[in-house]
């Protein structure tokens, strides 16, 4: 009898020790899987904010700033060609003596600049980080505000597209040098790998519209080639792309691949046209 009574007792002490192991095993699991679940939904939320949000408020406030340059400058102007100043070929121009540095950025023949354009002055120096011309590409569906620097968060960022300070201004002789978000923050430049030769890139500024013709693309160079926005622009990286006498450039350039800043996509185009507004 006695023995069978300690058989009996020892039994329920060892139940319990097993029980409280696997009890906290299991709370163990519990909580790791609570945590791996959270943490999971804060990287969505922060996906979300980047692929979606970001746009959506770059976007609205870009299109915003365009409504105001429009007002500002009076009716939206026509960009029809009809009435374009067919240009004749183009003067030499120097290059200045540095340019900034395509790397610096998530991250720009058949015509050249109009009689007109090369009587004018030079265009006196935007606002830094100020909005002050449109680009329109239609073959993307693109209108965007072009700001004067390349800050991130003063103008890339904004979902606008920033200008290369020390490169040409809209229709002057040159290289008007543009950079863009690819992905997130309104993504201007998202699909210019689409442009081939033939498309518009429209820049509408207070006084004048300049229609420039894409001639060239460059699908990847290093983010250091600073040769792509030279006032005759010509890759150092990659040997026969750009061009070899001055003319009357634009510049678009990007990250690439998509979700990367490892190297640039470069569009090139001439300028076709220019009227005054």
């Amino acid at each position: 009898m006695r023995d069978r009574v300690e058989r009996v007792g020892r039994v329920p002490v060892v139940v319990q020790g097993r029980r409280e192991r696997r009890g906290r095993g299991a709370r163990l699991l519990w909580g790791g899987a609570e945590a791996a679940v959270t943490c999971g939904l804060v990287l969505l939320l922060l996906v979300a904010h980047q692929l979606w949000w970001t746009n959506r408020q770059a976007r609205e406030g870009a299109e915003r700033k365009v409504q105001a340059l429009e007002r500002e400058w009076g009716s939206p102007s026509s960009t029809s060609s009809d009435t374009d100043e067919p240009a004749p070929g183009p003067s030499p121009v120097p290059a200045p003596e540095s340019r900034p540095d395509p790397g610096d950025s998530d991250d720009g023949g058949a015509g050249e600049a109009s009689g007109q354009a090369q009587r004018q002055r030079p265009a006196p120096t935007p606002d830094w980080d100020q909005a002050y011309a449109v680009l329109r590409i239609p073959r993307i569906g693109i209108r965007v505000p072009v700001a004067e620097g390349i800050s991130k968060s003063a103008v890339l960022n904004k979902g606008y597209v920033g200008h290369y300070p020390r490169t040409a201004q809209p229709g002057e002789g040159g290289n008007f040098a543009l950079a863009g978000h690819r992905n997130t923050h309104g993504e201007p430049f998202r699909r210019i790998n689409r442009l081939g030769d033939g498309d518009e890139l429209v820049v509408e500024t207070k006084s004048a519209v300049y229609t420039y013709v894409v001639d060239k693309t460059l699908a990847q160079t290093s983010a250091r080639d600073s040769g792509v926005i030279r006032a005759v622009p010509r890759s150092l990286v990659k040997a026969g792309h750009g061009y070899s006498s001055p003319g009357y450039y634009i510049t678009l350039t990007t990250c690439t691949p998509e979700y990367t800043s490892k190297y640039r996509l470069i569009v090139w185009g001439k300028l076709r046209s220019m009227r005054p507004r």
